[in-house]
């Protein structure tokens, strides 16, 4: 099942986003707050699906923090939660400028 955007923007509110360890740990070392998640869930768009993904189907979202910097999420759904299993700031080694296409290797 893919997931659509409107659908994640209706359950993105700080009590509905179920937060994983991996998620909690790296969110701290990169100094990513939720409410960047949230900010992002709201501006961004889907740019990869991962729909066979346990045990939720789950996307990578490209957004904005609420400091106005590009800001990836990964987030699953159940339709009733979100859960969020990391967020990073993408960088240019690894994205092309548009921060939605992956370099090849």
């Amino acid at each position: 099942m893919e997931l659509s955007i409107e659908k994640l923007r209706k359950l993105c509110t700080a009590d509905n986003i179920r937060i994983t360890m991996h998620a909690a740990k790296r969110l701290e070392q990169r100094g990513i707050l939720l409410k960047d998640v949230i900010a992002c869930v709201q501006s961004g768009k889907i740019i990869e699906q991962y729909p066979d993904d346990h045990p939720f189907p789950s996307c990578l979202i490209l957004g904005y923090s609420v400091g106005d910097k590009h800001l990836h999420a990964v987030i699953g759904s159940n339709d009733e939660f979100l859960f969020l299993i990391t967020a990073y700031y993408p960088t240019t080694d690894k994205w092309e400028n548009d921060f939605e296409t992956r370099k090849e290797k």
